[in-house]
């Protein structure tokens, strides 16, 4: 992997960092999930209003332990254990955020999130507007998302176009553990709802020099993630990393300079970076592992056309899930796109 991809990965086997714990002076080596259980270890540190909620956060440590030792650290009044209903999760999460605290709801997986689909549009997304700004709905929504776990049925969505299309909420999805903390933390102190997208291919997939304090990673801003001026992909979330080995796969294979932008905000995007980029190189693939239509992809492409088709030198390629279902375990790495398709997706584009 290019060493662009933000900061020394690593593949996962170091011993786990329980939340708080330092194992440097400045950073911890910590994998994606630990990176989310220390942020939110540092923000309820921090503030008092921070409080924790969702189905077996507390003394389970949550399915897959991003609250491990919050429970115990903080107690439950401030980790709450719920009942399994996802629309009251999120309804008494903005209850709790119009009284002046700043919740984070958990939903297991992304697929148990449609229940709490209405309270999301309906009342989160609309308070400032609806209140004429008198009030804002400060809570954070987080959801495991994605495939490539081998996790059964509604367990491996991706559907962050759902959430994209509904004004009034910000939508964040991060690549690494690094950015994973510190979008957590400005989602946190953000004074609007935030749905928080972590990919669970890559809780435990490499480690990262994480900072130890607390720090924010702005909302709205893409990342490089490559620098490359032939042709540019766009991606989040766990498709960051199979493009980034598909981009230096063509590099070395056929000479060809890739520049990778993660966006890590889906929503609002960084219009600024996706068109500079584009502008520069003349060329596009967007990855995503949603389907392909009605996904973000499209939204991206049509920022581009708009802002910069004189500068477009072939069809914008979309490399996607495909209109479908996920499958299940034996035909999930065919649905996902995989760095082989990322890359064909690349030639392609430049073949034109």
């Amino acid at each position: 992997m290019s060493s662009a991809a933000s900061g020394s990965d690593e593949p996962d086997g170091d011993e786990p960092v329980g939340p708080g714990q330092s194992t440097e002076s400045d950073t911890n080596r910590l994998n994606l999930v630990e990176a989310v259980r220390d942020g939110l270890y540092t923000e309820l540190s921090a503030d008092d209003r921070v409080v924790v909620l969702g189905e077996d956060v507390g003394k389970n440590g949550g399915v897959f332990r991003a609250t491990e030792g919050l429970y115990e650290a903080f107690g439950d009044g401030r980790v709450v254990d719920t009942p399994l209903a996802e629309s009251g999760i999120v309804g008494t999460g903005i209850g709790l955020a119009l009284s002046g605290l700043r919740p984070v709801a958990e939903i297991q997986f992304m697929g148990f999130s449609y229940p709490a689909f209405d309270q999301l549009v309906s009342h989160a997304a609309r308070f400032r507007s609806r209140s004429h700004g008198a009030y804002t709905v400060p809570m954070v929504v987080r959801m495991p998302y994605g495939g490539g776990i081998r996790a059964p049925e509604h367990h491996s969505e991706s559907k962050e176009a759902f959430f994209v299309h509904e004004p009034g909420l910000k939508v964040v999805a991060p690549s690494t553990p690094s950015d994973a903390k510190g979008l957590l933390t400005a989602g946190i102190r953000d004074p609007d709802p935030v749905v928080f997208l972590e990919p669970k291919l890559l809780y435990r997939a490499f480690r990262q020099a994480v900072p130890t304090g607390s720090y924010e990673v702005p909302l709205g801003d893409a990342a490089i993630r490559r620098e490359g001026s032939d042709v540019t992909v766009y991606a989040w979330g766990a498709m960051t990393r199979p493009t980034l080995i598909a981009a230096d796969n063509v590099a070395e294979e056929y000479g060809v300079d890739v520049e990778v932008v993660d966006l890590r905000t889906l929503s609002p995007l960084d219009v600024e970076t996706i068109v500079d980029s584009f502008e520069k190189t003349g060329r596009a693939v967007i990855v995503h592992e949603g389907p392909k239509t009605g996904g973000l992809g499209a939204e991206v492409a049509a920022t581009i056309q708009e802002r910069a088709v004189l500068y477009q030198e072939a069809p914008i390629k979309r490399v996607t899930g495909f209109d479908a279902p996920v499958p299940l375990h034996a035909l999930e790495d065919f649905y996902l796109p995989q760095a082989v398709r990322i890359q064909d997706g690349i030639l392609e584009t430049l073949e034109f």
